[in-house]
């Protein structure tokens, strides 16, 4: 199993991040850094991870760069370098592919009680809005576009994400939707980052994510249609 964190000035809490990822079924942690200024790199590299410099700007661009060169995994786990999921809960995010239950699992924040204000409610509302769509169109039930989140890799591998930026975190729910992959939701908890957010943190990212990820929504549909078969239903864990 192969974890992948993307990084940019993470410095304050990447070591908390590894140092949590439980041992027993972790096999390599990638962190892939973009033109991190502080000290990220060392402190990965120095807790044994593999770190892998991707210069091009891009949150699925880093995730892209970890999959690549993830070595042969049957399951590759995205983690945010940034502390506010915790790494422990990873048995949670793994159980449903571990128990032939799924092909991708997705860490909800919202369907577990989370600390106060570690999710601001503009991009609580946004990730809502966009589970809507997601069920009106495709017909699958979701809560969250979260970044904790888990595949078997020769699923991700037929997919063939290109997503680069925010869009990152919707195409592999659309896709894999769109191809019948069996997708689970789990609750898992949320905490404030460590650090400033470069997406909800910021008017720029907040509307930037948005974007991006409402246009996939509709256009994978849309696409889709236009070439005459409807959107496979995939199974939900409860």
């Amino acid at each position: 199993m192969s974890v992948v964190i993307p990084t940019h000035n993470e410095e304050q809490a990447i070591g908390r991040v590894l140092a949590d990822l439980p041992a027993d079924i972790v096999t390599e942690v990638l962190v892939v850094d973009s033109n991190s200024t502080d000290g990220t790199c060392e402190v990965a590299a120095k807790m044994g991870a593999r770190v892998l410099h991707e210069p091009r700007r891009g949150y699925g661009r880093a995730c892209l760069t970890g999959l690549a060169g993830a070595n042969s995994p049957d399951i590759v786990v995205f983690l945010d370098g940034d502390y506010s999921d915790r790494p422990d809960e990873l048995p949670l995010i793994l159980a449903p592919i571990m128990e032939g239950r799924a092909d991708i699992t997705l860490g909800s924040r919202l369907k577990k009680q989370s600390v106060r204000g570690a999710l601001p409610w503009h991009a609580a509302f946004g990730n809502r809005l966009a589970a809507v769509l997601i069920r009106l169109l495709y017909g699958l039930t979701i809560s969250d576009l979260g970044p904790f989140r888990a595949g078997r890799a020769d699923v991700l591998r037929r997919l063939e994400l290109q997503e680069s930026t925010y869009g990152w975190a919707v195409e592999m729910i659309l896709k894999g939707s769109l191809a019948g992959f069996r997708i689970v939701e789990v609750p898992v908890s949320y905490y404030p980052r460590i650090g400033k957010s470069k997406i909800s943190g910021t008017l720029k990212g907040t509307v930037g994510a948005g974007w991006f990820i409402l246009s996939r929504i509709v256009g994978y549909y849309f696409r889709h249609r236009r070439s005459g078969t409807p959107p496979d239903r995939v199974t939900l864990e409860p």
